[in-house]
């Protein structure tokens, strides 16, 4: 008979936890405070609606209408006129068919992956995609091709090998450094290969496109036969939660098999209120989609003046190289210790192995916190003698 092994099941997480910390990988949970003096570009609050009084006005009266829950997944009892009224206006101000309302960004994404391949079929995905987007291409037991971050040629040629269903994926806005993806360039690909195009819009609901309708409309693709988009409620609405937007056989074909809707509960009504109300401010104050760019660019300039390895960006998103995941993390404590709260990006949240700090503009900052945080992240970087990548 074997020996019993003496060592518990888990164990083996140990050794994964020091070789996080012997690569300056370890992670931790903080806790934000209802009230905070740190100026804060880490948050994807991008318009500054989550704290705005008609917002959350709208969640509160949401949750005393509906309840605190929903109650169920959206097939059951999780639905309510808020849902409904939410894609309909969603769709709408998107210039899309339909719309369908998930628990999270996330969860729409993996709905809209797998429910729109086939086992056999063909997905040609981004290389820099969102990892809710590279988790559903897992999970469709579709055959993944990996591409070249933003190249419609490398797209064309993975289709041109395929005779199966295809689907391209992207996002819209990369999260990582804010690059735009060349949607038009894109959607001819997918056109002469055959294949529908599915974008992530995550980060350019709000920023890009008339009034902030997103990127889609920004390209003139809104609304087109062949392509879905996906966007979330928790970045420029301030808000929870997550839609997918396309043709309206697009979104019945979802109510039926996407496995994140019909098992998952429904969004909570309160969060629901909220993007609803953030999407009516959207529409009657379109200066904020502008607003936000300008911040973005602002801060760009600043920290290139500075001498700092900063990425332009096309929406809100700016990011700042780092020389080692250790100094990205020493130069984020630095820049919170003097009052500025960043984002911190290290492997393996960056497809391309490199570290850095990840500033997302809003549009209620004004000029001279701009200026501040700028000379904050320029004071507090890294020795360019150690080599910035």
């Amino acid at each position: 008979m074997p020996a019993k092994r003496q060592d518990g099941p888990f164990d083996w997480i140990d050794a994964q936890r020091e070789a996080r910390r012997r690569a300056g990988l370890v992670r931790e949970l903080r806790p934000r405070p209802a009230e905070s003096p740190l100026l804060d570009l880490a948050g994807n609050d991008y318009l500054g609606l989550s704290r705005h009084p008609e917002v959350t006005g709208a969640a509160a009266e949401a949750a005393h209408t509906w309840g605190a829950g929903s109650t169920g997944s959206r097939l059951v009892t999780g639905s309510t006129e808020l849902h409904a009224r939410l894609e309909r206006e969603l769709a709408e101000f998107c210039g899309f068919e339909a719309a369908l309302v998930l628990s999270s960004g996330y969860a729409a994404n993996l709905a809209a992956v797998t429910a729109l391949t086939v086992p056999g079929g063909v997905i040609v995905s981004d290389e820099g995609n969102h990892a809710s987007l590279i988790d559903g291409c897992r999970l469709s037991r579709a055959d993944t091709t990996v591409v070249p971050h933003a190249d419609p040629d490398a797209v064309r040629k993975a289709l041109d090998r395929s005779g199966a269903p295809a689907l391209a994926v992207t996002d819209s806005v990369f999260s990582v450094d804010g690059d735009a993806a060349p949607l038009k360039e894109l959607i001819d690909a997918c056109r002469d290969g055959g294949a529908g195009l599915l974008v992530d819009d995550a980060h350019g609901l709000g920023v890009l496109g008339d009034e902030g309708r997103g990127a889609p409309h920004a390209a003139g693709l809104a609304g087109a036969p062949d392509l879905v988009t996906t966007v979330t409620l928790s970045k420029s609405l301030g808000s929870q939660g997550g839609a997918v937007l396309g043709p309206a056989r697009v979104i019945e074909h979802l109510v039926n098999t996407a496995r994140t809707l019909i098992f998952d509960t429904g969004l909570n009504p309160a969060a629901a209120g909220a993007a609803l109300a953030s999407l009516r401010l959207l529409r009657t104050e379109p200066r904020r989609a502008r607003r936000v760019r300008e911040v973005a660019t602002a801060l760009y300039e600043g920290l290139t003046a500075a001498g700092l390895a900063a990425v332009r960006p096309d929406a809100a998103v700016v990011s700042v190289k780092a020389p080692s995941p250790e100094q990205a993390v020493s130069w984020a404590a630095d820049c919170r210790a003097a009052g500025l709260r960043v984002g911190c990006f290290r492997p393996p949240s960056v497809p391309d192995g490199v570290s850095r700090l990840r500033l997302t503009a809003r549009a209620d900052l004004t000029d001279r916190q701009v200026a501040q945080a700028v000379a904050v992240i320029a004071r507090t970087a890294p020795d360019p003698g150690s080599g910035l990548p």
